[in-house]
């Protein structure tokens, strides 16, 4: 490992077993982060510049080797590895390297405690647009198809048993309008932590005159985050807000996940998924496995425990503990394992198939039995006596036709008046969020 860069003249470096401890797994980590760190250091060196820290000719050559590291790292002509104990600490090692000196004079005014905030704060907000619009991607397909098989009929459950006659169009605006939810909530977390913390070092702010606002500025963010403590403090909390959004969008990702799971069973057969997102068995030569969406369904798990291992991890007093270093690897790997499972989805429910007859033979008599009731009491029937009346009549009660059923069903949102327009209509006005627009423009980012 390279000579740490808090090392003291004339001290003792720690061993090697403690400080492979130390370091943990902050090097494969800051793979991630490293591109942020790059690019919070190039803003904090024009700071520099203008507050005459540093001459514009070193600003240039300051930059110019940043902006090399950032080339480097792409073509993997300069590797993040055991030699480093961190991304930090490479930048500074590369800077020195190739300016000597001035490579040095990069860290003044900032701790390694603001870079790694910055960043982390940097890959949230890229994260959070990525979420976003990986949301409002699932909700338009399902507002698609609910359009499209809006009347199609279906049975209803509750409890996993037989309920009431539904429809698709009521099935897919339920999950649609759950994701619209979720596109709202990525938004709002972004803008919430959307706040620069450079600046404010190791948690007591520096005796320069930093210009904090104009590097915040520079970096996208929308405000300042102006309270030295409070940027060590809101370490965590942060990565939290964050988590709560992709557990969010996760957590209906495994709902919806589940229900298609019973609809492909024999059992169900309801549905059929494209045969790409099947597997087969490797002894049974019968089965066709819907292995995507049970893995679909298990990728809210890593999201649920990236969750209680930070919440764990900040029983802190106030200021920074080393203790926030473990608070990067729960949320690296949760945001790695959950956004590409629910980038995966708009394309497998686009070729998701229906067997409608299947759908329509399933639904029994007994299915209509809150119609019946719901028709005497509009007869002026108290709905308490119309309910023991169908429950007693259950055993005769006649076959009807589901699709009478679903077009009566007229309160708003129901599956005669599936309101799909109003869903429409908040799904664009969140679209129409900056956040969104730069999603779309960098849909793989670094």
């Amino acid at each position: 490992m390279t000579e740490p860069i808090w090392k003291k003249a004339g001290q003792t470096t720690t061993d090697d077993q403690v400080m492979r401890f130390l370091a943990g797994a902050d090097v494969e980590l800051d793979r991630e982060l490293i591109h942020h760190d790059i690019r919070a250091s190039m803003a904090h060196v024009r700071g520099l510049a203008r507050i005459e820290l540093l001459t514009a000719a070193d600003a240039e050559r300051l930059l110019a080797s940043l902006q090399a590291l950032d080339a480097a790292l792409v073509a993997g002509d300069f590797v993040l590895d055991q030699r480093f104990e961190d991304g930090h600490s490479a930048i500074e090692h590369w800077l020195v390297e190739q300016l000597g000196d001035l490579g040095a004079r990069v860290h003044a005014g900032r701790s390694r405690n603001d870079q790694i905030a910055v960043a982390m704060r940097l890959y949230l907000k890229q994260r959070l647009q990525q979420l976003a619009q990986c949301n409002a991607d699932i909700a338009t397909v399902c507002l698609q198809r609910a359009e499209a098989e809006a009347e199609v009929v279906m049975p209803g459950h509750t409890h996993l048993q037989q309920a009431m006659p539904s429809t698709l169009g009521l099935w897919w605006a339920g999950h649609a309008e759950a994701y619209v939810d979720n596109v709202a909530l990525a938004l709002h977390t972004h803008d919430w932590l959307d706040a620069c913390p450079l600046g404010t070092a190791s948690g007591f702010g520096v005796n320069l005159p930093l210009d904090r606002d104009g590097v915040a500025d520079e970096l996208g963010f929308a405000r300042l985050l102006v309270n030295p403590q409070y940027a060590q403090n809101a370490r965590g909390k942060v990565e939290l807000r964050a988590l709560d959004a992709l557990h969010a969008a996760s957590a209906d990702l495994r709902r919806l996940s589940w229900d298609l799971s019973l609809f492909v069973t024999q059992e169900f057969a309801m549905a059929e998924l494209p045969a790409e997102y099947c597997t087969g068995s490797s002894i049974m030569p019968n089965k066709h496995n819907p292995d995507t969406i049970e893995l679909l369904r298990a990728s809210h798990a890593t999201v649920a425990a990236a969750r209680v291992e930070i919440d764990a991890l900040l029983s802190l007093p106030s200021g920074y503990q080393r203790d926030l270093q473990n608070s990067k690897g729960p949320v690296l790997r949760a945001f790695a394992q959950a956004l590409p499972a629910l980038q995966l989805l708009p394309d497998l429910l686009r070729g998701l198939r229906w067997d409608t007859a299947r759908m329509r033979a399933l639904i029994t008599p007994a299915m209509h039995a809150t119609d019946r009731a719901n028709e005497l009491v509009a007869a002026g029937q108290s709905f308490r006596s119309a309910y023991r009346q169908v429950a007693d009549e259950l055993p005769s009660l006649a076959a009807r036709d589901a699709q009478d059923s679903v077009r009566a069903r007229v309160s708003p949102g129901a599956c005669a008046r599936l309101e799909l327009a109003r869903i429409e209509q908040r799904l664009q006005q969140l679209v129409g969020h900056p956040a969104v627009a730069v999603a779309n423009r960098h849909s793989n980012p670094s």
